[in-house]
């Protein structure tokens, strides 16, 4: 079989695998509050996670755009589906790596940083880089994690303010049902999203390897439908060890406040996958999750939790950078 085929083949492979830990990873993002306040069974929860963020994945593919042109020039990139495949494996590896232990890491920016990493390995040289798109990624990665607590945080401040003197436990029995339609709106713009940087890379490969149509960066149905799938069934799975510390570990919450917390996230997510930028949900619903904490009572959010995850984020892009340069000069000489 024809090496660039087999080559790109396994890039496939491994971007479905990569969409797949993606959803158990960050099924946590989708559904912790709503699990954590009761508003939903951890069965159903799942269930509902993993059919809206198929249709998320279907619906969008400006992200897939950004993450195949504005991080490196695809017509540029020199050993190219090597370059792809030593990402892929590289951000997967940092994947499973945080999943074992109970880390709520970013597989955005394992991504983002592997592609980097791979490239710049690949000529010795950071000119490879497409440097005014990677740095507007960069720049989204760094503050949409602010803007969605601001975002929680007014939020939250308005519903203060509208229930101020509501009966409380109807008040939380109407927002766990209120609860259901956020956590939906959640998994829909997770799929938005998330799901497209693995049909985002697979339009890379396939552009490199000559058999995109044109060189497109829109990605081909069969790429969507794949990945979408891919991220469904991995939602499915879900990653339970991550919902502890997305959802309880970081503050006490109620119906109320976990409401609030999954509208400010998805709304932050829906914004950016309209403008084509890619971030890191596990980020965004963190920071929407402090924010309304912040909002409600500043002393109730749990900071060291909140410590270790930013501590977490910031080595992230730079481990995976290494990881994936590493990948490729194996490959490179192997292969």
């Amino acid at each position: 079989m024809d090496y660039i085929l087999v080559i790109t083949i396994a890039i496939v492979i491994f971007s479905l695998i990569f969409d797949f830990i993606n959803g158990f990873h960050d099924t946590a993002n989708a559904v912790a509050t709503a699990v954590s306040t009761r508003a939903l069974t951890p069965k159903v929860a799942i269930f509902l996670a993993a059919i809206m963020n198929f249709i998320g994945a279907l619906t969008f593919t400006g992200v897939a755009g950004t993450i195949t042109s504005d991080i490196v020039d695809p017509f540029k990139l020199q050993n190219g589906l090597v370059v792809v495949l030593a990402a892929i494996i590289a951000a997967i590896a940092w994947n499973l790596i945080t999943w074992v232990y109970g880390i709520p890491s970013s597989s955005s920016h394992a991504l983002i940083g592997a592609i980097a990493g791979a490239a710049i390995a690949s000529q010795h040289s950071f000119n490879v880089l497409h440097y005014q798109g990677f740095s507007k990624i960069i720049i989204v990665l760094l503050l949409s994690p602010l803007i969605a607590f601001c975002v929680g945080f007014c939020i939250y401040s308005v519903v203060k303010i509208v229930f101020k003197n509501a009966n409380l436990t109807k008040t939380n029995r109407n927002f766990r049902y209120f609860q259901i339609f956020t956590a939906s709106l959640q998994s829909f713009s997770h799929g938005t999203n998330d799901a497209q940087k693995s049909m985002g890379i697979i339009t890379l490969a396939l552009i490199v390897a000559g058999l995109q149509n044109g060189g497109s960066v829109e990605p081909q149905f069969w790429v969507k439908v794949a990945c979408a799938t891919a991220m469904g069934l991995g939602t499915a799975v879900g990653g339970w060890k991550i919902i502890k510390t997305v959802g309880g570990n970081i503050m006490k919450i109620r119906p109320a406040n976990g409401a609030a917390a999954d509208l400010s996230s998805a709304l932050t997510i829906f914004v950016a996958s309209s403008l084509h930028f890619p971030l890191s949900t596990t980020h965004v619903v963190s920071s929407s999750i402090l924010g309304v904490g912040a909002s409600n009572r500043i002393k109730g959010v749990k900071w060291n939790t909140a410590k270790r995850m930013v501590i977490t984020w910031v080595i992230t892009l730079p481990i995976s950078a290494i990881l994936a340069a590493l990948v490729f000069f194996f490959f490179d000489i192997f292969l």
